[in-house]
């Protein structure tokens, strides 16, 4: 989600009278059910043990993949390519927009795969490990602005809008807990292990993490006093369910993300369903819109499924079929024995974040949707 995405949205609101139970099903989820999660996590660790629990955790989570993570990122695939030559070369989009689809779409693939070929050929850890490294350090940014949107749009559904000091201030705390959520913990330069890879990380100065750390407070205190700004001037702050789901996002998933380590397993998942939930609003709406006159279209429950089972198809392609596959024939061990999935992993995860950058803007005419 992006910034620009919420200016679609004006002053359109989300019917008034919508129930009680709409309201808590989407809290839980765009993030609410990590409240729950949290101390079901605590429980389940003083029942079971550390061990058992983080195996049974562990054991869930790798197989709830198929069916949540994975979607997750081979759906924005079947968005972001729909029509791409329209989109990247017709007239239907502004010239920014286009160079925008022309650069995520063929300019970022392009370069991700060489550096992923380059290290796979010369069998270079370090090469690979610095792909690794750039993954991390933009999932945090990829995490934060999906929070960004899940405040603003679904503010905006229900009739709260944020003024360009409001939004500036909201994306400055996303940016500073994304810094410090980079930074922290400080450390030297060691050996890790990511996907079967072992590779040497970068350093994280000490001083790094207290120059984040100070940005992140800063930005908390700034957030709180736009809010009580906000009320002062207008008797209102953001809706509840959109604000938890920020601030879960910002605070939980992803500066103190390790807070738990049996949660550690689960974000990923309750980030996934959160832009899960995105999609479906996106592309239930659009369907409904295409069921009438002039198109009658096929109904939104096709639509919607069809995209559903393409996203599990491709997904299993992307993270299952192909690296095991390419993986089946490595004979040199040099990169551990999954490196053409490690190669996939990181690739697929840094193009999904440009992609998404680009697909959740006001440029973009199918945004139009989420006003619904």
């Amino acid at each position: 989600m992006t910034s620009a995405a919420v200016t679609l949205l004006g002053a359109e609101t989300k019917p008034q009278n919508a129930s009680w139970r709409a309201n808590a099903t989407e809290f839980l989820l765009i993030g609410g059910v990590t409240l729950i999660l949290f101390p079901l996590a605590w429980w389940l660790r003083a029942l079971a043990g550390a061990d058992a629990s983080e195996l049974a955790v562990g054991f869930l989570t790798f197989h709830a993949a198929y069916l949540i993570n994975d979607p997750h990122f081979s759906v924005t695939y079947l968005l972001f390519y729909e029509g791409f030559k329209q989109r990247a070369f017709g007239r239907a989009f502004s010239a920014p927009q286009r160079a925008r689809y022309l650069i995520a779409g063929v300019l970022v693939p392009l370069v991700l795969a060489g550096w992923a070929i380059s290290g796979l050929a010369t069998g270079s850890a370090g090469t690979l490990g610095l792909l690794f490294e750039l993954m991390f350090l933009l999932v945090g940014w990829h995490y934060t602005k999906q929070g960004f949107g899940v405040l603003t749009v679904l503010s905006a559904r229900r009739g709260v809008t944020f003024g360009p000091l409001e939004r500036r201030v909201i994306l400055g705390h996303c940016f500073a807990g994304w810094a410090y959520a980079w930074a922290n913990p400080g450390s030297a330069a060691k050996l890790v292990e990511e996907k079967g890879v072992v590779y040497t990380a970068l350093a994280h100065p000490r001083g790094l993490e207290l120059i984040a750390l100070a940005a992140f407070a800063l930005s908390t205190l700034a957030l709180l006093g736009v809010l009580v700004q906000k009320w002062r001037r207008e008797r209102r702050v953001p809706p509840l369910a959109p604000l938890g789901g920020f601030l879960i996002t910002v605070w939980l998933w992803t500066v103190y993300s390790s807070l738990d380590p049996l949660m550690v397993y689960v974000i990923p998942a309750l980030h996934s369903l959160q832009y899960l939930y995105f999609v479906w609003l996106l592309r239930r709406n659009q369907a409904r819109a295409l069921e009438g006159p002039p198109w009658f279209g096929r109904p939104a429950g096709v639509r919607v499924g069809l995209l559903a089972v393409s996203a599990l198809g491709l997904g299993f392609v992307l993270f299952h079929g192909a690296p095991e596959l390419l993986d089946a024939g490595v004979k040199e061990a040099s990169l551990g024995p999954t490196p053409f999935f490690a190669s996939l992993f990181a690739f697929v995860n840094i193009h999904h974040y440009f992609m998404d950058h680009v697909i959740w803007r006001r440029e973009n005419p199918e945004m139009r949707y989420l006003r619904n």
